[in-house]
């Protein structure tokens, strides 16, 4: 009896003892575990503390000047200039002397960084575009004066120098191909001439193109905050390399709003040596017109997938009818290297050195081959052509008129004489409209088949009418494109 009753209490206080045990097992477990997240993040933050102490010395402010010119009576010159100054005077009326232009200094600043030992900055173009002077500021305070070595509007990309420099921080460049969304990035400038401004985020995207900002994008987005001021400075990856060229901001109040691009560095790296060696930029060229391919294209083409980019027209004279390409081919593939959009194969095409040899790999009818091409000079300009409109012929139930192309409007719209139907008319509201099309653009082929005669136009466009579906081919300039039109 007093064995049982003096078991079962020590039976209860080992219990509560190994509870208490693993109780406090427990605290030390968090304390643990506490501690050693806070030692993580800690490590992290030096991280990014180190990363900038060694990026921040090659960081540089750039600041401007530029002259601009206005007169003491905005438009007066306008308004001697009118009609009536000569009706009332004669023909001989000239107008009084202007008042003298004043000169006014424009003021304007952004970041830039040093990437060679003897002076050598990269910012934007827009930085320095028509400066009559450029000050760069060092993080030391030590301040230069700067000459342009070479910019390239079309990218907003300018090499700069400044002169005699002694122990020059440089920063180093890395590989923009390796950057992945999510991943950690640091951007350095100026904003708003704060000096040496360190902001930090994500790549949320890569390979941004179609913004309108420059002519050739392939922009890295970040999150990173960008403000006026920082364009032309750096874009960090982990190891403290610049993976990009900090550019423009997405806003609609002039601050940051969480979306900022910047140039890859890979495509930056092919420019400034360029810039370096020739002052300027001489860019690749096939001599196609592209676009890309959508599904009712595909469809239209007899193709099951709707990757690549579709050639709608390839120029006389150029690399691309050289080797053999031909309108209605479809490019998938530049040197082994797949082709998301018409963005990528224009970049990849401009950044290659005229005279090099590339591998395209195309379908043709169903088919898939190789063809080499020799890449050539991009010519200064290309031209753009018309729009405008004698016999008519009416595709209702896409909302598009044509008729037959004249002597008269060929020779108006500067289009070869039999070379298509020019459009007249187009009804608003209609799948021609909703399409972009307009009157005086040239109606090339209907369901790929040459078109010049109504009568052609009528046989051509016979399946079209049970189908619901039409493909044109439409020239408005230099080069023509694939549309497909669908019945409402």
């Amino acid at each position: 009896m007093n064995t049982r009753t003096l078991h079962f209490p020590l039976r209860a206080i080992v219990s509560i003892l190994v509870l208490n045990l693993i109780l406090i097992a427990g605290a030390i477990g968090v304390r643990a575990s506490t501690s050693g997240d806070i030692a993580i993040l800690d490590r992290s933050s030096k991280a990014f503390v180190s990363v900038v102490k060694k990026a921040k010395p090659a960081v540089v402010h750039i600041k401007v000047e530029k002259t601009t010119k206005s007169s003491n009576r905005p438009g007066s010159e306008e308004m001697f200039n009118h009609p009536f100054f000569e009706q009332f005077f004669g023909p001989n009326f000239r107008p009084p002397q202007q008042p003298r232009q004043r000169e006014h200094k424009q003021r304007g600043q952004g970041s830039g960084f040093i990437i060679s030992k003897d002076g050598l900055i990269l910012t934007n173009n827009h930085v320095v575009e028509d400066a009559d002077s450029i000050t760069v500021i060092l993080s030391d305070n030590r301040d230069f004066v700067a000459k342009v070595i070479g910019t390239d509007p079309k990218s907003d990309i300018a090499l700069i120098k400044i002169e005699d420099p002694e122990n020059l921080p440089v920063l180093p460049l890395g590989d923009s191909s390796a950057l992945e969304a999510g991943e950690w990035v640091i951007a350095i400038g100026n904003p708003f001439g704060l000096s040496q401004t360190v902001t930090v985020g994500v790549v949320s995207a890569t390979g941004r193109n179609g913004m309108g900002i420059n002519e050739y994008e392939n922009f890295i987005q970040t999150d990173a905050a960008i403000n006026p001021g920082n364009s032309g400075g750096p874009l960090l990856n982990g190891r403290g390399e610049a993976v990009g060229i900090n550019t423009a901001l997405f806003s609609r109040t002039g601050g940051y709003m969480g979306i900022g691009f910047a140039i890859p560095i890979n495509m930056v790296k092919s420019i400034e040596d360029q810039l370096q060696k020739h002052g300027k930029v001489t860019r690749g060229w096939l001599g196609v017109g592209i676009q890309n391919m959508t599904k009712d294209l595909a469809e239209s083409f007899g193709l099951k997938r709707t990757d690549g980019i579709l050639i709608s027209g390839v120029q006389q004279d150029s690399p691309a009818s050289a080797a053999g390409l031909k309108q209605g081919d479809v490019i998938i593939r530049m040197d082994d290297v797949a082709l998301e959009n018409v963005s990528d194969l224009r970049n990849k095409v401009a950044l290659t050195a005229p005279g090099t040899k590339t591998m395209l790999r195309v379908i043709r009818q169903g088919r898939e081959k190789k063809i080499q091409v020799t890449i050539g000079e991009q010519p200064a300009n290309f031209g753009q052509g018309n729009s405008g409109w004698t016999e008519k012929n009416s595709l209702d139930q896409f909302g598009l008129t044509l008729q037959e192309l004249s002597p008269e409007l060929a020779e108006r719209f500067d289009y070869a004489k039999n070379s298509g139907l020019i459009i007249s008319d187009i009804k608003p509201d209609s799948p021609a409209a909703t399409a972009g099309l307009k009157p005086g653009q040239l109606v090339e082929e209907v369901n790929r088949q040459k078109v010049n005669t109504l009568k052609e136009l009528k046989q051509a466009a016979q399946p079209s009418t049970k189908s619901g579906k039409i493909l044109l081919r439409i020239r408005s300039g230099e080069f023509s494109t694939y549309v497909v039109l669908t019945k409402k």
